[in-house]
């Protein structure tokens, strides 16, 4: 899930190590966020903090590849989700799934079973307030124009339906 750290952060090489070991045991991996960026850095790909700040709700588009992923499949073009600032390359070997208008990856899969997804489809508008008035976060939520609608979007249902669908690949 996420956090404020970042993949790179030397205190993140036992979680980096677990990532790789599921990954390399083929066993299903679904991270979000922070775990996406460990599943790209575990899979040889560069994160990096994104140039432009895309920090709250922003359209992601989604490619024609989720269309053949059955528990992706709803993601209507543009679908609005909540975002931060870090971001992963595309890893090698791994299939894009959507994309922002200021990030190139905001989902992606590998093989079958392991899915980096860069959005929170699981925030709620708590989630939100919390995290806007935590510390470390408010260097960033101060930079923003506006402040961010915790309400403005309900993405629980698609949440739910991908984790269910990913739950049954098991």
């Amino acid at each position: 899930m996420g956090g404020p750290q970042s993949a790179n952060d030397p205190a993140m090489s036992a979680e980096l190590h677990f990532v790789q070991q599921a990954i390399d045991a083929k066993t299903p991996v679904l991270g979000i966020c922070l775990g996406a960026q460990l599943i790209a850095k575990a899979l040889g790909a560069h994160v990096y903090r994104n140039r432009e700040k895309e920090i709250g709700w922003a359209p992601s588009i989604c490619t024609p590849q989720p269309r053949r992923i059955r528990y992706l499949a709803v993601c209507p073009p543009p679908q609005c989700f909540f975002t931060g600032t870090t971001k992963p390359h595309l890893p090698p070997g791994a299939d894009s799934l959507a994309y922002s208008d200021k990030c190139r990856q905001q989902a992606f899969r590998y093989r079958e079973a392991v899915y980096g997804i860069q959005f929170h489809p699981e925030i709620t508008a708590e989630m939100i307030l919390d995290w806007c008035d935590q510390p470390v976060n408010r260097g960033d939520a101060d930079t923003l124009d506006d402040p961010i609608d915790p309400h403005a979007e309900d993405t629980a249902p698609f949440a739910q339906h991908i984790l269910e669908g990913w739950l049954a690949t098991f």
